[in-house]
């Protein structure tokens, strides 16, 4: 894989390949047919990663992945609507703070950042608490890489009549998820992570039916998703400035997606490069925070190393000096540091930066 250094081992954005930063040399009318086509193609090819052509509309937004949390929150929850967000790290709390913003009701039920939410947990919640009308769940949570059940806590929250929002920023087109087995109202991703573009657009998958009744639900009118998806309707084009060459970027990966082998294929070489990164850590003594069986291939958090030498600056600086960029830890109470799994890089690049880890810490004498 050809890839501009360094590579950014982020959960995005993150390496990409040079095919779709070659996609961003052109520019683009924003009412030209051609471009009106290229955002044509790419709802239908996202849509059809999710198998939800039947069931759902894509609406892309622009802005980042949380601009579009925030415009399924306020376009599909009424205003007289209760949301139970579960919480196991920094984007539950953030999705929290939305509601908050927003004037919806809601509630939070909080587990350890290394513990998943259970169905159980959420069908004893939505028993208790009557008034509930949403429940908003964060897949994989990126502040650790936790996987949370979504199929089982779906089925809780289809058997109890209520309403599913799914913040699938880190997961989607990398771990499988079928509109057509689970219910859901919205499923909100963004172009910079599994897909491989670049940041600068989020989309919602929202429930047909749910969102054709949202009229006037939004606090904002760039951020209602109802008018944004009626105007493409009967256009073709976006309301307002749409983000050209992000769409010209992620259509092409989206193209190149197509050509690895779809959702499998970016599962497997995902799933190959977190093995290769853990395996790798270990034999260096680096322990991952997150234990194995809920361990998403997305972005894995280690313990810092136990050693006065080690000062995650200092660490972050070597590393990038031998090509590699990581992410700082978001846990409060434990020092950590995070390396993502995902981007345009493979086993071989995954090799590559546990080595320059190693190479790192060694220099700091902090293993």
């Amino acid at each position: 894989m050809s890839t501009a250094a360094p590579i950014l081992l982020t959960p995005g954005p993150l390496t990409t390949s040079t095919r779709t930063r070659q996609a961003m040399m052109m520019d683009w009318g924003s009412w030209d047919g051609d471009f009106n086509e290229m955002t044509a193609s790419l709802r239908e090819r996202l849509l059809a990663i999710i198998n939800g052509q039947d069931s759902h509309y894509c609406v892309p937004l622009q802005g980042s992945g949380t601009f579009a949390v925030e415009a399924a929150i306020g376009t599909l929850v009424p205003r007289n609507g209760k949301v139970l967000v579960l919480v196991n790290g920094a984007y539950g709390q953030r999705l929290a703070k939305i509601c908050s913003v927003l004037g919806r009701a809601y509630s939070t039920f909080e587990t350890a950042e290394d513990q998943p939410t259970t169905a159980d947990d959420v069908d004893r919640l939505l028993t208790e608490d009557r008034d509930i009308t949403h429940v908003a769940l964060i897949h994989c949570e990126t502040s650790t890489g936790i996987l949370n059940p979504l199929q089982a806590i779906s089925k809780v929250v289809a058997s109890h009549g209520k309403r599913l929002i799914i913040d699938a920023m880190s997961s989607f087109g990398a771990l499988p998820i079928d509109a057509r087995e689970l219910q859901f109202d919205a499923l909100v991703a963004a172009s910079g992570k599994c897909l491989e573009g670049v940041p600068g657009m989020g989309f919602v998958f929202a429930n047909k039916q749910t969102l054709d009744q949202a009229q006037g639900n939004s606090h904002s009118l760039a951020m209602d998703l109802h008018d944004q998806n009626s105007y493409m309707a009967k256009t073709g084009q976006w309301r307002f400035t749409p983000p050209t060459h992000v769409v010209a970027a992620l259509h092409e990966a989206l193209l190149q997606y197509a050509e690895e082998g779809g959702l499998p294929a970016r599962h497997q070489r995902y799933a190959q490069n977190c093995k290769t990164l853990l395996d790798g850590m270990s034999a260096m003594g680096l322990s991952s925070f997150i234990p194995a069986d809920i361990q998403a291939p997305i972005i894995v958090t280690f313990h810092a190393p136990d050693s006065p030498n080690y000062r995650f600056k200092d660490f972050y600086e070597r590393v990038k000096a031998k090509g590699f960029i990581l992410y700082p830890g978001k846990l409060t109470q434990v020092e950590t540091f995070r390396v993502g799994c995902i981007g345009c890089v493979d086993s071989r690049g995954m090799q590559g930066a546990v080595d320059a880890i190693g190479q790192a810490l060694r220099e700091m004498q902090a293993i």
